[in-house]
């Protein structure tokens, strides 16, 4: 069988008719296989090689200026504003003095190089005497002639409503130094700016109003719980407003003396665990809810005093941090003793009926 087919004759291939179906995939063979790459059904695409030599720029002439966004930026390097530049004014004390600090001083919170004061841990010092008398002068003139009572009817009508663009929210934080840039920057197209106060600030609400008008320069024409509406005046120019550098991130918190103490002043130890446990086991007077409104909390306080001598704050969810915050404001204005922060839970001790009577 074999030789059979080794002695077939071989046949040349021949041209076939065009109907022939055999035809077609001859042809598509021939023109897969064809040695020319100009053959047009089947062109050869070659894809654009990239040059390893780049062109040369072409330099630019002399007349057109070359622009650098780093060396024309102005960074604000002086301010003039008569105060010490902290995070928070209303929220720090100044009299305590940290013992201790969890960052270098030299590593200030507006970035290098961009204030000419050094920073403290705690502030930037004002570099040279401040004259107050004629901050006070330059400050009347900005505010100009009182408001009447219905031009202050007027804005209070447009900016005190929960839906006004024009707001800002005052947290934990307090009145902080970067809130006074966008005081200023509302100021550019509005009158007033309307401040909603949240937190631990609304326990001393006298305080986060005085501060505000110190810092900016501008007056309060309405306050109705945590709501404040804050003047810019007659004569505000937001052309010529004062240069407030920003704080590129929040400093560090520096350490502090501890705030309780393992035994109360005018107490021994026995004393001071029998009130601790007294305060636990008693009810409590409130509830405060986190970012709450605590503007009642002092005067609660101040007549659960009269009758009680350990009174018990829940501040559920509230947080650690706020807690003692809230630990501390309450003992400057009530006045009272902090004697125990527990599982969210705050111990007051209203002191000695003896040592008030003295002073």
């Amino acid at each position: 069988m074999l030789a059979k087919l080794l002695s077939w004759p071989h046949k040349t291939l021949t041209k076939t008719p065009i109907s022939s179906p055999f035809s077609c995939f001859s042809r598509f063979i021939s023109h897969t296989f064809s040695n020319d790459p100009y053959d047009p059904p089947f062109t050869i695409t070659s894809k654009p090689t990239k040059s390893k030599h780049k062109p040369k720029k072409t330099p630019k002439s002399p007349t057109e200026p070359i622009e650098n966004p780093i060396k024309d930026l102005k960074l604000p390097s002086k301010s003039n504003l008569p105060f010490d530049f902290r995070y928070s004014y209303s929220e720090s004390n100044q009299p305590i003095e940290p013992i201790g600090y969890r960052e270098p001083k030299r590593f200030s919170p507006f970035g290098p190089g961009r204030l000419d004061r050094k920073w403290t841990g705690t502030a930037a010092p004002v570099q040279s005497e401040v004259d107050m008398e004629k901050v006070t002068e330059e400050r009347n003139r900005t505010l100009g002639e009182p408001l009447t009572e219905e031009e202050v009817a007027e804005l209070v009508e447009r900016y005190r409503h929960s839906d006004c663009s024009r707001q800002i929210n005052l947290g934990k934080g307090g009145v902080t130094h970067n809130m006074l840039d966008d005081i200023h920057n509302h100021w550019k197209r509005a009158e007033a700016v309307r401040i909603k106060c949240l937190g631990v600030p609304t326990l001393d609400m006298d305080n986060v109003c005085f501060h505000l008008e110190d810092k900016s320069g501008g007056k309060i024409i309405y306050r109705h719980i945590n709501i404040l509406l804050l003047y810019r005046g007659r004569n505000y120019d937001p052309k010529n407003r004062v240069i407030i550098p920003r704080m590129l991130w929040k400093p560090y918190a520096p350490i502090y003396p501890k705030l309780v103490k393992n035994i109360a002043d005018g107490l021994t130890f026995e004393e001071t665990k029998e009130m601790r446990n007294r305060g636990l086991n008693s009810p409590a007077l409130m509830k405060l809810t986190r970012n709450g409104v605590y503007v009642n909390v002092v005067e609660r306080v101040r007549e659960a005093f009269k009758t009680e001598e350990v009174v018990r704050v829940e501040c559920t969810h509230v947080g650690t941090s706020d807690c003692k915050k809230i630990g501390v404001k309450l003992r400057d204005l009530v006045p009272c003793v902090p004697i125990l922060f527990k599982d969210e839970q705050i111990i007051l001790w209203r002191g000695r009926r003896d040592q008030e009577l003295d002073l």
